[in-house]
């Protein structure tokens, strides 16, 4: 069969009609209000590729291909895409097809039918994994002949690059994917949603639903922040509600097509689903989940006061356990302090002030740390503590960045949380909220692994790659747990400053060879867990006060400004035995098999500064370019507006430092919480450093990723992908949600793409 009505399809069919197709053919039988439509069956895909002759052609290019080199993927997609849609349908299934369609506008009470064409892989919505927006959807499709020209490019879409890495990465083969197509009656909504039958993250048997005017494409492509409702199924109880400012949404236009329009001024702060249609989404919700007999991911929307179901899929984010809810209840618990949530979780434990670095030891496993601010040579303690809280510092402080790494609670910015906070007293931290309570909190003893669980979620795959920040060989294995694409940013200092020993006096006393030895220690630890993906190697950046403690460290100038001193490949180039013993490890990795590393120079200001550093490389017997990718951090204003001329030079990739460029370019230290308030790396003069510097390694095919806490914050993520970023290196509690966010952002690109060819 070619063409089959929703009416006759059900979720057993997905072999027939993909998931999407067989779900709402099933929510049609269980009388599920859905708008309605049919489906061109999978079958009817697979006889027009064998019918005309070009599934071998589009094998022979998909046999061909290596998927980690993204230009050559990209290249490829657009190469089967374009064979399919210049291909016409045999007449027998166009006959079909129109048949159909035309069945359908009778029933609908109109000529030409407004319709969506949405794709249906029958590897997509499967009821154990879910491969959800992998392929395209057209919207306002109106009359044969487009139809017939959508359908053709929802079968390309099937060749989406995004969709080839996901089965290759995945094992899926591609000769046995086959898509459906679901033409459906377009739902001219006021307002459109997502809505989770249970939590998706924690289980918990809560309704979490959000909602947005117009079109549901302005929340699933990302284009605003919808309003978020919480309701405990249960009892029906609303237990939150989220209003936010809703600027943007998608209407059909005078033309049937669909466009962006801004949101008129009263409604782009009112709530868009009061209780009563809040509830009454809810009840839908809890009679779909009945019917399927697990928890549900579903798509809404109302029109005139009716509601309609668009989809419905499994959540499959929740593992073979639904956990339950958590009770960790601090209402009633005395807040003793306040700062800035800078790593997310609760931690409980015994109080230790840490002022000095002395003072260390008096850290047990357990215990809270109270400082001023953490060093690097503080790693140790900090991975003992089950929560940091410190005097000073952002969101892109020290502390802030190694605990988000190791999963540990963190508040910063107290002010005078060393003197406020009473030693040996027990407290609890809420790295999210930012406040310390007195006392222990139930069901908080251990320290919340963040990203403990994100190797239940369901792969989502992006052609923008989304990497991890690594500081230290011990979070590898967690760093890897995430899905991510390889390491963005691999930081030597904590390597480095783990020997006790300045690495300047290993060279001193001829242990060059040790030195070198602690390096290949180290790196093996995360280039072992991370291969073939790629890893990609910092060298040396520590600021001369960060050396003093150390072995050796004595003779460290006392420099007015650290930050602006003696620090990066300005200092290695003065001292290049460092360099040397870096590129040496390095060398020797490279000599055992691990071909995945990159290198990348920090702090660079000139281009003789990249030649310089390549030189040395070349002599301790790797070829940059040949034998390892080079590449340099861009953290310093010079660096973004002479980034052509670096190119010039030779590069592979670079990669933004936007902590380092934001507080370069804006004169404001970001360990300083005086001038917290005036750091931000979305200010217009950051982000115009930042689109040079990635437009500028577009045009010239240089790899350009982001290492700084930019590549964490979801909506600057949005821009980044916007500009053409080729990755986006996070840290390991964001990788997902930086994931979704490209995933997002991807998709708001295909569907701008595809408005403009209507």
């Amino acid at each position: 069969m070619y063409v089959e009505r929703f009416e006759n399809i059900s979720k057993d069919d997905i072999g027939i009609a993909g998931g999407k197709g067989a779900n709402l053919g099933e929510l049609t039988q269980a009388g599920i209000p859905v708008p309605p439509g049919f489906v061109i069956t999978a079958e009817t895909y697979q006889k027009f590729m064998e019918s005309t002759g070009i599934f071998q052609s589009v094998m022979d290019i998909l046999d061909t291909i290596d998927i980690n080199k993204t230009k050559e993927l990209q290249e490829a997609a657009e190469e089967i895409k374009q064979i399919i849609i210049d291909t016409p349908i045999p007449e027998d299934i166009t006959t079909l097809i129109i048949e159909a369609y035309n069945a359908l506008s009778q029933r609908v009470g109109v000529d030409d039918a407004d319709v969506a064409i949405r794709s249906s892989a029958t590897a997509e919505d499967l009821p154990d994994a879910s491969f959800a927006g992998q392929q395209d959807t057209f919207l306002h499709v109106k009359g044969t002949e487009q139809v017939i020209e959508y359908v053709r490019k929802c079968w390309a879409s099937l060749f989406e690059a995004r969709a080839i890495f996901y089965r290759e990465e995945n094992d899926f083969d591609h000769s046995r994917v086959l898509i459906a197509v679901v033409v459906q009656q377009m739902v001219n909504s006021e307002k459109a949603g997502v809505m989770f039958t249970v939590n998706p993250s924690t289980g918990e048997n809560i309704a979490l639903i959000e909602g947005s005017w117009g079109l549901g494409e302005a929340v699933v492509s990302g284009t605003v922040t919808p309003d978020t409702y919480t309701v405990d199924k249960d009892t029906d109880k609303i237990l939150s509600v989220k209003v936010s400012e809703k600027r943007y949404m998608f209407t059909k236009d005078d033309e049937g097509t669909s466009k962006e329009t801004t949101v008129p001024k009263d409604k782009q702060n009112l709530r868009v689903l009061p209780d009563d249609e809040l509830l009454n989404l809810v009840a839908m919700g809890k009679r779909i989940q009945a019917h399927y007999g697990k928890p549900q991911d579903t798509e809404w929307a109302m029109e005139n006061g009716n509601l309609f179901m668009l989809q419905s899929r499994p959540i499959t984010t929740l593992g073979d356990d639904t956990p339950k809810p958590e009770t960790n209840e601090v209402e009633d618990m005395k807040v003793i302090k306040k700062g800035l949530g800078a790593s997310p979780g609760t931690g409980s434990g015994t109080v230790k002030i840490i002022k000095k670095i002395q003072e260390l030891d008096k850290i047990q496993d357990g215990d809270i740390m109270v400082t001023t601010m953490t060093t690097p040579d503080m790693v140790p303690a900090m991975k003992r503590a089950n929560a940091i809280v410190t005097d000073e510092g952002g969101v892109t402080c020290h502390a802030a960045i190694i605990s988000r790494e190791l999963g540990i609670p963190c508040v910063v910015g107290t002010g005078d949380g060393t003197s406020a906070i009473k030693e040996n007293i027990d407290v609890t931290v809420d790295g999210k909220k930012g406040f310390i309570y007195e006392g222990i909190q139930k069901q908080a003893e251990e320290k919340t692994e963040t990203p403990a669980t994100l190797a239940q979620e369901a792969p989502i795959i992006t052609v923008t790659q989304v990497k991890a920040n690594v500081s230290m060989p011990e979070a590898a294995p967690r760093a890897f747990a995430t899905g991510a694409d390889g390491v963005g940013l691999l930081r030597t200092e904590h390597m480095m400053l783990a020997a006790g020993v300045h690495p300047v006096k290993f060279l001193e006393e001829d242990r060059e060879d040790e030195l070198v030895n602690i390096l290949v220690e180290n790196i093996l630890k995360v280039v072992d867990v991370f291969y073939p993906k790629p890893v990609w190697y910092r060298t040396l950046d520590s600021p001369t006060d960060e050396f003093k403690t150390l072995d050796g460290g004595e003779n460290e100038p006392d420099e007015p400004n650290p930050m602006l001193g003696w620090r990066g490949i300005r200092r290695e180039l003065d001292q290049d035995g460092i360099l040397r013993a870096e590129f040496k490890a390095i060398k020797k990795l490279h000599d055992q098999g691990y071909t995945n590393i990159g290198v990348m120079i920090p702090l660079a200001q000139h281009p003789d500064e990249l030649r310089k550093a390549k030189k040395i490389c070349e002599e301790v017997g790797l070829t940059p370019h040949k034998d390892i990718e080079f590449g340099m951090m861009v953290e310093i204003p010079a660096a973004a507006i002479l980034i052509q001329d670096f190119i010039d030079v030779g590069l592979d990739f670079v990669s933004l430092g936007t902590n380092d460029l934001t507080q370069y370019t804006l004169a404001v230290d970001r360990n300083n919480e005086f001038v917290a308030k005036n750091y931000s790396e979305e200010h217009p003069a950051v982000m115009a450093l930042v689109e040079r510097t990635i437009r500028t390694c577009v045009e010239n095919g240089v790899t350009c990723s982001i290492c700084g806490q930019a590549g964490s914050v979801p909506h600057i993520v949005e821009k980044l992908v916007g500009m053409g970023i080729t990755s986006v290196s996070a840290n390991s509690d964001a990788i997902l949600e930086v994931r979704k966010t490209v995933a997002r952002a991807e998709q708001k690109l295909i569907l701008d793409a595809a408005r403009k060819q209507q």
